[in-house]
């Protein structure tokens, strides 16, 4: 995800980089010339006069919209409640944090002895974005679990669910040893299973994408709309007709290519969730409740240009 100050609004008109135009440009490209073509052959294909008006397209760009807006809606709704849940990974782990700091012994607990419990908090954020973003589960796990479970993570298949166990039994030692109260194991418990719930949701969001079909009418749609536009306009536009095609297929193609885009939220496109910046906030914050200096924050590009 792109991370920047909002530019100028005269720069904002001439912005590439996270525009989606170097995903449709080629489309552009070939409907511009189609456009041209159509003028200079006056609306005719071959000998034969192509007699349409702008009434149909009317009809067709209102249930052509409405179509579109169904489908960038339900992306939509994807990235947003994968936001929603990666929220509550940082607002979970916080408050496990807090009480591993503050219950786990009479008079409060050292930080020492509840460091390896919330860096694990860390690494189950970390394992998780690995896993959204197919990466090796293990990658960035050093130095915030002990080497024997980084080990055993190798290869596995659900990472995370694995550090939620050792998380678990680091709890249950904790209890054993009454170092935490039965009552107070339950409820930090609790919050692990939040933890559970926020990782099942993103996997089921990566697991189940939209129907197919969805981007196959939609697409066929746009296309078939965008290659008659030119021989309905021609006759009552004249020179401007390629303009305006290009700029009602720039509407169209765009917007099917955000909801393509968006549909898979954990991905690393520019408008995808900002994921490594999300675990950055979760590190930052924990190590702070340890009385630790962490990392500096990512930033926006300040040297941001036309890109």
């Amino acid at each position: 995800m792109i991370v920047r100050p909002r530019p100028h609004w005269l720069r904002l008109l001439f912005v590439r980089r996270g525009s989606l135009m170097p995903l449709i440009f080629w489309q552009l490209l070939f409907v511009f010339l189609l456009s041209c073509t159509v003028l200079v052959a006056h609306g005719r294909l071959f000998d034969w006069k192509v007699t349409l008006t702008a009434a149909p397209f009317s009809l067709m760009g209102v249930a052509l919209a409405i179509f579109l807006g169904f489908r960038i809606n339900a992306s939509y709704d994807r990235y947003w409640e994968a936001r929603t849940m990666w929220g509550s990974v940082l607002i979970v782990s916080r408050n496990l944090a807090r009480q591993a700091l503050t219950l786990t012994a009479r008079g409060g607990a050292a930080p020492d002895a509840t460091r390896p419990f919330i860096l694990g908090l860390i690494g189950f954020a970390a394992a998780m974005r690995n896993q959204l973003r197919h990466r090796p589960c293990d990658a960035g796990l050093a130095g915030l679990l002990p080497d024997a479970l980084v080990a055993r993570l190798a290869g596995t298949r659900s990472a995370p669910a694995l550090i939620l166990l050792w998380l678990a039994e680091w709890l249950r030692e904790r209890r054993e040893n009454d170092a935490l109260p039965p009552i107070l194991a339950q409820h930090m418990e609790a919050g692990l299973d939040e933890l559970s719930t926020a990782l099942g949701s993103c996997e089921r969001i990566a697991n189940t994408p939209l129907p197919f079909t969805y981007s196959v009418i939609l697409h066929r749609s746009s296309y078939c709309y965008c290659m008659l536009l030119p021989f309905g306009l021609v006759d009552s536009i004249g020179l401007m007709m390629p303009l305006v095609v290009v700029f009602v297929a720039y509407t169209f193609f765009a917007l099917e290519a955000l909801s393509d885009e968006i549909e898979e939220p954990f991905g690393t496109m520019p408008n995808d969730l900002a994921l490594d910046a999300i675990v950055a906030g979760i590190d930052a914050s924990l190590r702070e409740l340890l009385g630790e200096t962490p990392p500096p924050a990512p930033q926006p590009d300040k040297n941001f240009v036309l890109r």
